[in-house]
Parts: structure tokens; C-alpha cells; sequence
């Protein structure tokens, strides 16, 4: 399946001044794979190296510090022949601080070696951040991705011609129900294979299970022994704290006397790992927008629709029928979209309980607020009042509806929200 890193993979390896790239992510987005498939379709070779529990590699790194033995040695170790400009090297599941050490010596001496580390907990990179060094970031497949898979690469093209020239879409009925397709299934890649083979929902639900199996896991290699029982009960209890009319995040949902300060490293490391998203409440508006967070109030997201579709123990016929349902989804959606394009997630709550549901400031500085509107409040007037309180000229109303604009507001339909980028804002 065709990724969006494929794109940047090719302007890395033509990069005068490459440096081994450092590409992380949460577990099961396709980080192995895609790195994989890059090597076999522009390297003579590739040689793949698992660093998990690889005391040899991890010895072979912290004995040699020049570049020309550590090739030398991982040519003998894989058996392969390493030539520079036309070898890929992938060290997959990278936490070991002596390898990236050793990484970090073909950098400062910009060798002709091709390199790239695979590692899944983003704390790793404050551990190992250098300019020797180079950093990118993977999700799962957003949902213009998945229509790519779907064979629907030209429908992808119309919407973000759509986007862009402020216009309706002529498949808008289309891609509406190809996107609620993609919250059941989700942008894990494994999962949408699945759903391209013609699996039935159930089994698709099993394999994502075993998924949220996997994230559970990574709790084990959290440093604080007593966050790995406190991430597992935040986990499980954001299916409920998403139902809630108020999504702010409520220690008593998880039980009866819960406190802050018991779960705040544990929530800290959730989020520092990607494994939710964190949307802080502002009740004023100014830049930037980090300075009017407040610390104890936020909302908690999933980084993947389709495994909260499976934590709310729901279904496609109930995705459509039931609005509560298609509200909590559709706002994660546009959560981990703005998470995962970049952007700090804030939402704004006046005193009088007015609220829009996210507020960005992008690159240029311009607060933008975004408000989703479902049918039983279509009606709402939360940015309106936020507009005209901080003058701000630029808006968004997410709905189910096509495209317009309305009174100086922009209506995009939600399949569209992969388009909310600084690239077309």
C-alpha cells in the first residue's frame, strides 16, 4: 500500500547532507514495512538488523567508534556486502542508547552509508537527540491514505480540490460513506488489509483487539513500576470519558477516589509515547496559545479511530443510526488528524459553558477555531460568540454536509479534515 512517507523517504536519500534518519512512531503503523519496501525498491541491498535483545550488535556498538569497522563488522555479522550510496541499513527497534552513539558517528562524518533506526517510544528521542541525527515522525494511515488503498486515489484528489478552490464535491454521498468506513476500520495498516480482503467486521474487531494487546504491552516499558496498573485503568476508561457531554478527563471515572497527582507521570507518559492525545482547555485567547492552557483541565483521544470503535463496543449499523456514536468519532477523527499534522490541541470553554472543540495556532501564528457540529446541535452559536470575543477572521464548522461558506465561516464536511494542514490553511 502507498504511503506518504514513501515521499519523504526519496528526498532523504537524495539529501546532500543526509544523516541517518531516526523514524519513530507507535507500534503497528507500518514503520518496519514501509523503511522495508523503501530498501527494496531503490537499494541494490538491504541489510535489516533487530535490536531487540541483540547483546552481539549491542557489543559490537559499543566497542567500535569508527564508521569503517562497525561496517566492516555488520557485514560480517549479516552476511551481506554494505556499499555506499547502494546498501540500506535498518536497525528496527532501537531503545539501546550505544547503538544510536554508534549511528550518530556516521552523521557527524556525512558518510555515504544509508541508515535508518526504528523505534516506537518517542521518549526515546530526548535520549537521543543530536544534529548528527535526523528525525521523522510516522502515524497511521490518515484517511486520504485509505483512499488510496481503496483505489479511490482520484476521489482523494477532488476533495482537496474541493478544499482548496472552496468548493462543493461532486462524490460528497461517496466519500462520506467510504470515510465512516474508515472509523470502523482505522488507519493501522495490518487492519485495512484486512478490510481490503473482504474480512468481516468481526474479525476485524478480533485482530484489533490483539492490537490494543500490543499498546497495552508497551505500558511494561514505562520506567515507574505503579504506572503500568494506572495507564492500563486511563486506557480503558476513555471510552466513558469520551460519552460523557463534558469529555473532560475525570479521575472518577476510573474509580472512586482517584486523584490527579496519582495518574499525572502516568498520563505524561501515555501522551509522551503517542499513545493518546492530549487537547488542554483555554477560557481566553492569546499568543501563543500555550500560555493560556490550563494544566488540570484536558481531553484525552485515541491516536486511531478504528480501535476506539472497537472500545466503545460498537458497530457500522450503529455508527449511522446513533449520533452520540458518530459525535464521539467523528471528534477523535479530528483530534488525532491536528495531533498528527503537527498542531497543539487546545479547546476553548467559556464560564458560560460555550465551547469549540479545537483551537489551533499554525505556523504563521493564526489562531483558528474549529468546531464540529452534529445534527442534534446544528444549531450552535459557541464560535460565533468565540469569534466576535477574539476577533478572530478565520473559522471552521465541521459537519456532514458538503462544502460552503457561510458568514465569513468555513463548512468542510469531516472526510475533508485530513485537508485542516498548514500546506492549504
Amino acid at each position: 500500500m502507498e504511503r506518504k512517507i514513501e515521499k519523504f523517504f526519496q528526498k532523504w536519500k537524495k539529501d546532500i547532507i543526509r544523516k541517518p534518519l531516526v523514524l519513530y512512531g507507535p507500534k503497528q503503523v507500518g514503520k518496519s514495512y514501509s523503511a522495508l519496501n523503501f530498501g527494496k525498491t531503490n537499494y541494490k541491498n538491504t541489510i535489516y538488523f533487530n535490536t531487540s535483545n541483540n547483546k552481539t550488535l549491542t557489543d559490537l556498538f559499543t566497542k567500535e567508534k569508527s564508521t569503517e569497522r562497525l561496517i566492516l563488522n555488520l557485514s560480517l555479522l549479516s552476511g551481506e556486502t554494505i556499499l555506499q550510496e547502494d546498501s540500506l541499513l535498518i536497525f528496527d527497534n532501537v531503545n539501546n542508547i550505544e547503538i544510536i552513539k554508534g549511528l550518530k558517528l556516521f552523521g557527524s562524518e556525512h558518510s555515504k552509508y544509508h541508515i535508518i533506526a526504528i523505534t516506537s517510544r518517542r521518549e526515546n528521542l530526548t535520549e537521543f537527540k543530536g544534529e548528527e541525527l535526523q528525525f521523522k515522525g510516522m502515524n497511521e494511515m490518515d484517511f486520504e491514505e485509505f483512499l488510496w488503498a481503496k483505489n479511490e486515489k482520484a476521489l482523494a484528489e477532488l476533495i482537496k480540490e474541493s478544499f482548496t478552490k472552496h468548493k462543493t464535491c461532486p462524490f460528497h454521498k461517496l466519500a462520506l460513506e467510504l470515510f465512516q468506513e474508515y472509523l470502523m476500520t482505522g488507519g493501522l495498516p495490518e487492519v485495512v488489509v484486512a478490510n481490503l480482503e473482504g474480512k468481516n467486521e468481526y474479525e476485524i474487531d478480533i485482530m484489533k483487539q490483539k492490537i490494543l494487546e500490543v499498546y497495552e504491552k508497551e505500558l511494561i516499558l514505562s520506567k515507574n513500576l505503579i504506572d503500568i496498573p494506572r495507564g492500563l485503568e486511563v486506557m480503558e476508561s476513555l471510552p466513558e470519558q469520551l460519552k460523557k457531554d463534558n469529555k473532560k478527563f475525570q479521575y472518577g471515572v476510573i474509580g472512586t477516589g482517584r486523584r490527579a497527582k496519582e495518574y499525572e507521570s502516568t498520563i505524561n507518559y501515555l501522551v509522551n509515547n503517542q499513545i493518546v492525545y492530549r487537547s488542554y482547555k483555554i477560557s481566553t485567547v492569546k499568543s501563543p496559545l500555550s500560555s493560556c492552557r490550563e494544566k488540570d483541565s484536558f481531553k484525552l483521544y485515541l491516536p486511531d479511530d478504528g480501535l476506539l470503535f472497537s472500545m466503545l463496543h460498537t458497530n457500522l449499523k450503529q455508527l449511522l443510526s446513533d449520533e452520540k456514536i458518530k459525535e464521539i468519532l467523528y471528534e477523535n477523527s479530528i483530534a488525532k488528524t491536528l495531533a498528527e499534522a503537527g498542531y497543539a490541541l487546545y479547546y476553548y470553554q467559556s464560564e458560560g459553558k460555550a465551547e469549540v472543540n479545537f483551537v489551533i495556532q499554525n505556523r504563521m501564528g493564526k489562531i483558528i477555531p474549529i468546531e464540529l457540529i452534529s445534527k442534534a446541535d446544528s444549531k450552535a452559536k459557541s464560535l460565533s460568540v468565540f469569534m466576535k470575543k477574539f476577533t478572530v477572521t478565520e473559522a471552521y464548522r465541521v459537519t456532514e454536509n458538503n462544502f460552503a461558506t457561510k458568514k465569513g465561516v468555513r463548512y468542510i464536511p469531516i472526510y475533508a479534515i485530513f485537508c485542516l494542514n498548514d500546506n492549504r490553511m
